[in-house]
């Protein structure tokens, strides 16, 4: 059964988070013998710019990363560090890309959970379960569980946001290449004021959003 599913222990930690993400959720399956367990997680919903991108990975259970937590906590610097750790250390690991029309075509709700089950279609491994983080699961082949705030609730689920979100930057990078005037190594592609006022001098790009754009910058 697909359920939605709150961490208490996510609650006892907010005033005083730990640095490495728990493995409760992920041990609670493996204990009654539900293995391989895969996290899923995205980056880039919410840009005015680029693709978005989710990554399904699974690790060998009991094995815990140290320092591995929710992307948006760790510099830049450390999220690197991070993934290439564990992209060692995986048993499998896949990425879900959607561009920039399928997210106008399908809006960015659909298009992150196409990109999760890419993800999980992606994997090497087949996942028996696989915890996505947010409150809305992607139709997957097999059994899954949503984990409100997983990426701080579940060692899976952190892993897998910070691959998402190594994997999308470095798509920006590439695509700063091709249009250096909006400064996508910077910001990469969200709504900055460098970003927006590179908008209003240069227009939108194929990479652009039309729908987000006209939305956060009242464009016609």
């Amino acid at each position: 059964m697909n359920t939605v599913q709150s961490s208490p222990s996510l609650r006892a930690k907010r005033s005083n988070p730990a640095p490495t993400a728990p493995t409760i959720i992920e041990d609670s399956y493996t204990s009654r013998g539900i293995s391989p367990v895969a996290g899923v997680d995205e980056a880039g919903r919410g840009p005015l710019a680029g693709p978005v991108v989710a990554c399904a990975v699974i690790l060998p259970a009991g094995l815990v990363v140290e320092g591995v937590n929710d992307s948006k906590k760790l510099s830049e610097k450390r999220r690197q560090e991070l993934a290439a750790r564990i992209k060692s250390e995986a048993l499998a690991y896949a990425f879900g890309i959607v561009d920039v029309p399928m997210i106008e075509e399908i809006n960015i709700l659909q298009a992150t959970l196409l990109a999760m089950k890419i993800a999980v279609e992606g994997l090497t491994t087949a996942p028996k379960m696989v915890l996505v983080d947010g409150n809305k699961l992607p139709t997957l082949p097999c059994e899954a569980v949503c984990i409100k705030k997983g990426d701080s609730a579940s060692h899976l689920i952190a892993a897998a946001s910070i691959l998402a979100k190594t994997k999308r930057d470095a798509i920006m990078l590439e695509l700063h290449e091709k249009y250096p005037m909006y400064g996508f190594d910077k910001h990469k592609g969200y709504g900055t004021k460098t970003h927006r006022d590179a908008i209003a001098q240069h227009g939108l790009c194929p990479q652009h959003r039309p729908g987000f754009c006209r939305k956060a910058l009242s464009l016609e």
